[in-house]
């Protein structure tokens, strides 16, 4: 398999990796795009995202998960993000895995937030053996919810995100939960 030595794992269009200093400026320029960052506060800095890869990077090298870096397999293009991270914010279901994506807007409605997420639930569940993983997203992001819904996850309820508050159009989100086996 060509992908073999690059990705820690792959579906059928995608390979899963460990983030490279050379994805600071890719991840920048998709953190960039209002119709990506839509259902977030603000638009992070080069900074931000510099320090996000870092951060992510060494989840990855502590805990054998992150948000992973997602390339297509046919070119080896990077697309985003999907993958698994730790959170800890005040909630009644925190400290949790959370299962989250971020994909350029060009690649959307291709299926590969789907395809990802499903792949990253399965390594999670059964590779990594986690119990149970959750998914976040405002209310009003009912794209990422449909994509929640079609991975098998299961609406819990809505609740108001703690780093949320003061952002009216946000605040409220749902959270969904992976079947406990």
């Amino acid at each position: 398999m060509p992908h073999a030595k690059k990705y820690i794992f792959t579906s059928d269009r995608l390979g899963f990796r460990n983030w490279e200093s050379a994805d600071i400026d890719k991840m920048h320029d998709l953190n960039s795009d209002k119709k990506v960052m839509e259902f977030f506060p603000s638009i992070p800095t080069k900074k931000q995202t510099s320090e996000f890869v870092e951060r992510m990077k060494n989840e990855f090298e502590n805990k054998g998960f992150c948000y992973f870096a997602v390339d297509k397999l046919e070119n080896n293009e990077f697309i985003g993000f999907i993958g698994l991270l730790e959170q800890t914010y005040k909630a009644d279901f925190t400290p949790c895995v959370d299962i989250g994506w971020r994909i350029r807007s060009s690649e959307w409605n291709k299926g590969f937030a789907t395809e990802g997420a499903k792949k990253c639930l399965e390594y999670a569940l059964n590779e990594l053996e986690i119990k149970e993983v959750c998914s976040v997203t405002p209310k009003i992001n009912v794209k990422s919810e449909h994509i929640m819904t079609k991975i098998g996850l299961k609406k819990q309820y809505e609740f108001e995100h703690p780093l949320l508050t003061h952002d009216k159009r946000l605040k409220t989100c749902v959270l969904y939960k992976s079947e406990q086996k």
